[in-house]
């Protein structure tokens, strides 16, 4: 009765039978002393609470029409709907962590067991060591596997144990070996010497031409050891085995064909497409080939038996696939097609997991560094783009000259240059990406172009049917 409203907690007065707010009765009583409303003695000890449950208040005048219960409903309803849609978009950002954190443990773990691998190979080596003290038996024999005859799988060579040489080659890239060439060494290479043997192609120094031929070259020597002829149309890409005397080539017959070096024959045909093969990349394990083609598919192929053991196609694109590298862990690879697109693959779950756009006009070359950083990239748009792979962004665009043809990218095995082959030959040097060499001794396109151990050479070839060394 003294405020109008429903009390919180009632209490009764004796003097005057009325319902009070306990509160503001003891309020008025501390300052009357009396009953409000028959104005008798009242203290705070006569008063007697109501025990009640919760009181319900009565509704505000604006909720007791249908138009003020709808709009009271409406306003509730988008409360409702702001939240859900706060909710979601909460849930959509925990989803982006949660996959980049996964992501990030997927690649943890490739780090880990790379390197419990090469510890493994270490322990190995050192074991196989310890009982020679020291002392390096004569070999008696060739320890390579060899391939003897066209259509046989390749023999599976023994184990012999680490050699310490192995074990520098599988470290390579990890560390600037002391033989590397200096900057300002390099950047007094000249011409050396010129041989003449066929159309095109990069060296080993291999060659092959649009005459369907592909032709290897021993520098040492200075001469042909092999004019390998099988091909049916102009050969696209050649490479040379690292432990074996065995080459591997792609043509636009549509056909791969492995090679004895030694042998001058041919002793097996891959045939992964149904159109021209444009690229070519050997597997760090060198049992294993990377394709490219035409026909818009990629192709894994086990090189000792020739049978292709997965085959895919991006649907989504529809583009001719114009070249292929490995990644030097050999868990990824990327191909360029002829829609300016670079695609990163993942090899185990056959999925395209990263695109690289930004080039105009078919992908001409890609190349991997040798740390696993960087990956470069030409095209027909005259430009030579550079690509963090572990921010996935292009960090670096140089141009080149007006209708430059880019034909051929390669790092050195150290990844501190950067040749580039095409209407000349261009050699820049990491991380400051500044340009340190260029030749123009060819007539011709350069096709190849590739380093030798330690960047102590460079190699070249190119339409005018040359071969071309560069040194100090």
């Amino acid at each position: 009765l003294v405020s109008n409203e429903v009390p919180e907690h009632p209490c009764v007065s004796p003097v005057s039978n009325q319902v009070y707010e306990r509160r503001l009765i003891e309020k008025y009583i501390a300052e009357n002393g009396v009953d409000p409303i028959t104005g008798q003695p009242l203290s705070e000890e006569q008063l007697i609470d109501i025990k009640l449950s919760h009181p319900i208040r009565p509704k505000a005048p604006s909720a007791t029409s249908i138009p003020a219960i709808l709009k009271s409903l409406q306003d509730e309803w988008d409360a409702v709907m702001l939240h859900s849609f706060t909710l979601r978009q909460q849930l959509q950002t925990t989803r982006q962590e949660l996959s980049h954190a996964l992501y990030q443990h997927d690649a943890a773990c490739r780090v880990i067991a790379r390197l419990t691998k090469e510890v493994t190979a270490a322990r190995e080596a050192l074991a196989t060591l310890k009982p020679q003290a020291g002392l390096v038996a004569p070999q008696t024999g060739p320890t390579q596997p060899s391939i003897v005859a066209a259509g046989e799988a390749m023999d599976v060579s023994e184990q012999v144990g680490m050699t310490p040489d192995i074990i520098q080659k599988v470290r390579r890239g990890k560390t600037v070996p002391e033989e590397l060439v200096r900057a300002e060494d390099l950047s007094k290479y000249r011409h050396m010497a010129s041989h003449v043997v066929s159309d095109c192609g990069p060296p080993k120094f291999q060659r092959g031409g649009s005459d369907k031929n592909v032709v290897v070259f021993d520098k040492r020597e200075e001469q042909i050891l092999a004019t390998l002829k099988g091909h049916t149309k102009k050969v696209t890409s050649v490479i040379y085995h690292p432990s074996q005397s065995v080459v591997f080539s792609a043509s636009t017959d549509s056909t791969i064909r492995v090679w004895s070096v030694s042998g001058g024959s041919c002793v097996q045909v891959v045939r992964a497409h149904e159109a021209g093969v444009t690229g070519l990349s050997l597997h760090a394990t060198g049992d294993y080939l990377l394709s490219s083609s035409e026909d818009q598919f990629w192709a894994f192929s086990d090189i000792q038996t020739g049978r292709v053991l997965t085959k895919v196609t991006d649907e989504t694109t529809g583009s001719a696939l114009t070249c292929a590298q490995f990644h030097p862990d050999g868990l990824i690879f990327g191909t360029g097609t002829a829609d300016s697109q670079i695609k990163i693959w993942d090899l185990k779950e056959r999925t395209n997991v990263a695109n690289f756009p930004g080039h105009s006009g078919p992908i001409t070359a890609i190349a991997f560094s040798e740390n696993g950083y960087y990956l470069a990239t030409g095209a027909q748009d005259s430009s030579l783009k550079l690509w963090d792979l572990r921010k996935l962004k292009n960090f670096k665009t140089i141009a080149l000259d007006n209708s430059y043809e880019v034909k051929s990218l390669v790092f050195d095995q150290s990844g501190t240059y950067l040749a580039v082959g095409g209407s000349d030959i261009r050699v820049y040097i990491c991380k400051q990406w500044s340009e340190v060499l260029n030749f123009t001794e060819h007539t011709g396109v350069v096709t190849g172009v590739a380093f030798g151990e330690h960047a102590q050479f460079l190699a070249s070839s190119g339409m005018d049917r040359s071969l071309k060394f560069y040194s100090l």
